[in-house]
């Protein structure tokens, strides 16, 4: 078990306090209940696009098995730090293990990572939809869907992978309180006994990477998408091809428009409170609103969950 080291003293600490979103005691209590219905309200938004994908014939095209996937995603993403919130916010002491802490940031960053990669993929899916439409059933084949699915989540988990496992041998001096509600690179960095420059570039550079190349890629994608677009004649076709990738074009501003804040340079100095409202606004909230955008601009995803919900026969 890791160890923390005292300048003062030879005594050792086995975990980390995270401090959360501190308050009076009755606070905490509204905290809890608001975060568990968010919680709540989230599995069971993905959920429900999970099951009408599975369960709607109509649904089963690579369009859909990767929203499918993306809802399987966001259900565990705010699995990584939902329930461990709640369980602080009850808590008088607020400790998390140190294996615990690492396995957060372990998930919650490869949770993320599969994110940026599945929102990449469905840009390039609709590219193909809308660019080459005549090609589409031949170019996006069920076996290239699958393959571009697994891709994302096993890059997803290897991204971070290294640098985590060097920040969880490395040794922690002093004070082990966490400004946070969950393990973040940026004040875990901050407890090492000695910085390391090496891994705090490795750090910045993955996580520019990480976000950067699969933005320009959407971008990209969605200019040559615009531009197809605009060549159609009618008002009608022009309609359906903004209606289907806006739900995209949201998710992705609601996601890189806050994510890029905080993790292009992750031991940069943020205020903690504003640090804290941002990550709540992308791991949190935006996992709750997908489902939604998603439903509310999609005619076949409405009336499959018209059906899975009993509404039509």
């Amino acid at each position: 078990m890791k160890s923390f080291s005292s300048p003062s003293n030879s005594s050792t600490i086995t975990g980390f306090i995270l401090l959360g979103l501190p308050g009076p005691r009755e606070e905490q209590i509204l905290l809890f209940v608001l975060f568990s219905t968010v919680y709540l309200l989230t599995l069971m938004g993905n959920g429900s696009i999970i099951c009408a994908v599975h369960w709607d014939q109509r649904l089963h095209t690579p369009m859909y098995i990767l929203l499918a996937n993306f809802s399987f995603l966001e259900i565990w993403y705010v699995t990584s730090t939902v329930p461990n919130m709640l369980a602080n916010f009850l808590s008088d002491t607020k400790v998390i293990s140190f294996s615990g802490c690492f396995l957060q940031f372990y998930f919650f960053f490869s949770l993320g990572s599969a994110e940026c990669f599945f929102l990449a993929v469905m840009a390039f899916d609709r590219y193909l939809a809308i660019c080459r439409p005549l090609h589409y059933p031949t170019l996006m084949t069920g076996r290239l869907c699958n393959i571009l699915v697994f891709t994302c989540w096993v890059l997803g988990f290897l991204w971070f992978l290294i640098p985590i496992i060097v920040i969880s041998q490395m040794s922690f001096c002093g004070s082990r309180i966490i400004d946070h509600f969950l393990c973040d690179p940026g004040p875990l960095l901050t407890l090492t006994c000695s910085r390391n420059p090496v891994i705090e570039l490795t750090s910045s550079t993955l996580s520019s990477l990480l976000l950067f190349i699969p933005f320009l890629f959407i971008m990209g994608s969605y200019v040559l998408v615009l531009k197809a677009v605009l060549k159609v004649p009618s008002a009608a076709g022009k309609r359906k091809a903004f209606s289907t990738c806006g739900s995209h074009l949201a998710v992705v501003s609601l996601f890189y428009g806050s994510v890029m804040v905080m993790y292009v340079s992750p031991t940069s100095e943020h205020e903690a409170g504003m640090q804290k409202i941002v990550t709540l606004f992308y791991s949190v909230f935006t996992p709750l609103i997908n489902p939604v955008i998603y439903s509310l601009r999609n005619t076949d995803m409405k009336c499959a969950m018209k059906k899975l919900l009993g509404i039509v026969p």
